[in-house]
């Protein structure tokens, strides 16, 4: 090997001392975030995994307490947070209203904190059974700015409740401009619209 190769070997192995030298804070703090992203996503995927669980078991001991004939089975579900948690108090709310205890669903709803994806369900299924204890005027505070065609026929069914046709005529109106053609509920809202003395009209023809 000539002397020259040895030496440009020996000005690279300097020069990667150097820049290992000038930048050993930023590999070492590199590595450190790395193991930091490992290990809390590990601890994410963890915390879910037992929050779920504890959802679950909330979940079933409130179904239990339900099918019991016991009082207070929301009481179960309090504070518990996110998708499932939301799915899981809706069921227990459908439970209730099989049961008879349509006041311990309305607490129920009323109760969740529901995941914002889920939130427009939860705000019908809570209107719907005002509507179906009297509570008409709640209801329609509840769906008040509701553009969904099930809130507005929601709407459409508390006014008409109320003896408001005209207006309960309008919300009908609305919710079948909202809802698709081949909606299988399209049926329904036109015989709403029809019992509130309003027209059907044909899907092409504004309301």
């Amino acid at each position: 090997m000539a002397i020259d190769d040895l030496l440009d070997e020996h000005e690279q192995g300097e020069r990667v001392r150097s820049w290992l030298r000038n930048n050993a804070l930023t590999l070492v703090g590199g590595v450190v975030l790395g193991i930091a992203v490992i290990y809390g996503w590990r601890w994410w995927g963890e915390h879910r995994l037992k929050q779920d669980h504890q959802v679950h078991a909330a979940y079933e001991q409130a179904i239990r307490q339900t099918e019991a004939g016991a009082d207070g089975a929301s009481a179960a579900l309090s504070g518990q947070e996110g998708v499932y948690a939301t799915l899981a108090a809706l069921r227990v709310a459908k439970v209730q209203v099989e049961a008879g205890k349509v006041d311990e669903a309305v607490a129920t709803l009323r109760g969740i904190d529901a995941d914002p994806t889920l939130q427009p369900l939860v705000t019908q299924r809570l209107a719907q059974l005002l509507n179906a204890t009297g509570k008409q005027d709640e209801a329609l505070k509840l769906l008040e700015g509701e553009t969904d065609s099930a809130a507005l026929e929601l709407r459409g069914d508390a006014l008409l409740a109320s003896g408001k046709r005209d207006e309960a005529r309008g919300e009908y109106g609305k919710a079948l401009t909202a809802l698709d053609v081949a909606s299988p509920a399209r049926r329904r809202l036109e015989l709403k619209l029809q019992d509130a003395g309003g027209h059907v009209p044909d899907p092409a023809e504004p309301i």
